[in-house]
């Protein structure tokens, strides 16, 4: 039995190593990155916000990621204006009830959303109505449309100025890639908003940085 359980062990662990591999040798995702995270930077400096939404394991993901930026990546830096849609409950459950599970984010959008956020939208098979929906409704109100997905990414690429594909079709392979490309986009805007001095990086010692830059100023 042991024998069995650490069997399958390896056998997940190199699936994971393999499919994040892939990744780490895949060019065009790595400027698709760098494009959302230039575009992320961009619209904090203006003071503007990021929106993440998903369902189930990827709703998990969106308040993963927006915990990032809210409190902190890898050091003590100013909070950042991010949010996730999923995780009001008398909120979520007076749309579901009122309009629809389909328009569980799009009706907090239409609400909160102004041209100039970013919304990032996760779904492993990119049909998620209610994040399709979602998607449409940011594009009409001028908000810059992301998208995570998997590696047919289904119906959201139509809809994104950016869409990020996990190079698989199994749903665990897609929400690991997710949270790697989430976690390293995070790293590009704690880094590029508030560079830590040198120093600080060579002695192991936690500083603060610089506060935000407003736009005009980095």
């Amino acid at each position: 039995m042991e024998n069995l359980l650490t069997e399958a062990i390896a056998a997940q662990l190199r699936e994971t190593a393999d499919n994040l591999r892939t990744m780490s040798q895949d060019g065009a995702l790595h400027a698709a990155m760098a494009e959302v995270a230039s575009t992320c930077i961009a619209a904090l400096r203006n003071g503007n916000k990021i929106l993440f939404a998903g369902n189930g394991g990827s709703a998990a993901d969106a308040q993963h990621l927006a915990g990032e930026l809210v409190s902190r990546f890898n050091y003590d830096r100013p909070g950042l204006a991010a949010f996730s849609l999923s995780t009001d409950t008398s909120v979520l459950t007076a749309i579901g009830n009122d309009y629809g599970y389909e328009r569980l984010f799009a009706r907090q959008i239409e609400a909160v959303g102004n041209a100039g956020d970013v919304f990032i939208g996760i779904s492993t098979s990119g049909r998620s109505p209610n994040i399709l929906n979602a998607l449409r409704t940011a594009r009409d109100k001028g908000l810059v449309t992301v998208g995570l997905t998997g590696r047919l990414g289904g119906d959201m690429p139509g809809l994104c100025d950016h869409c990020l594909r996990t190079p698989s079709d199994l749903t665990p392979r897609i929400q690991e890639g997710h949270i790697s490309i989430g976690h390293t986009i995070c790293y590009l805007i704690e880094q590029q908003l508030f560079p830590l001095p040198q120093s600080s990086t060579s002695s192991g010692v936690t500083q603060q940085p610089n506060p935000l830059p407003q736009a005009g100023e980095g």
